[in-house]
Parts: C-alpha cells; sequence; structure tokens
C-alpha cells in the first residue's frame, strides 16, 4: 500500500448520487453561514476612540522602534569601520 489516507466522509460521497450531494452540501453550507452570523454577534467591537488611541500607540512605537534600531545600526556600522580602518592602516595586527 502507498499509505493514502482517505478522509472519513469521502467513501459516502463517492456512493451518493450528485443531487444528494448538492443537498448536502447545501445544508452544509447554510449551517456554516448561520453559525459564523451567531458567532459574529458575540464579538465585542471596539469604539471609534479606543481604535484612534491603539493606533496612535501604535504609530508612535514604530517610530520609536525605528529609530532606535537606526542608531544602534549606525553605530555598529561606525564601530565596523573604525575596526576595519585601524586593520587595513596597521596592515594585519
Amino acid at each position: 500500500m502507498l499509505g493514502v489516507r482517505i478522509p472519513p466522509g469521502l467513501p459516502i460521497l463517492l456512493f451518493m448520487n450528485p443531487a444528494e450531494k448538492i443537498k448536502e452540501w447545501t445544508q452544509n453550507t447554510k449551517q456554516f453561514y448561520f453559525d459564523v452570523r451567531s458567532e459574529m454577534k458575540k464579538v465585542s467591537w471596539p469604539g471609534r476612540q479606543e481604535v484612534v488611541g491603539t493606533t496612535i500607540v501604535v504609530i508612535v512605537a514604530v517610530f520609536f522602534f525605528g529609530l532606535y534600531l537606526g542608531l544602534v545600526d549606525y553605530m555598529l556600522a561606525m564601530g565596523l569601520d573604525r575596526v576595519l580602518r585601524y586593520f587595513r592602516v596597521t596592515g594585519g595586527a
């Protein structure tokens, strides 16, 4: 055997006639959308003030970390440049 696994409902679907397949698919789809609608009613949506507040926090954090990482990158580049210039001038120790 090749080790192929067959999903549990597949053998039943193979022997169903097309009309039954369509009917079952339609019922499953309707149930799915009813479930989604029910769950969406349970969602606690944030208000406008909360969305604006968290957006501002995210923008400030992005700029802060961007500046911080840019400064760290600049300092490491300057340090590496000095080390490489030192060894280039002295001829390698």
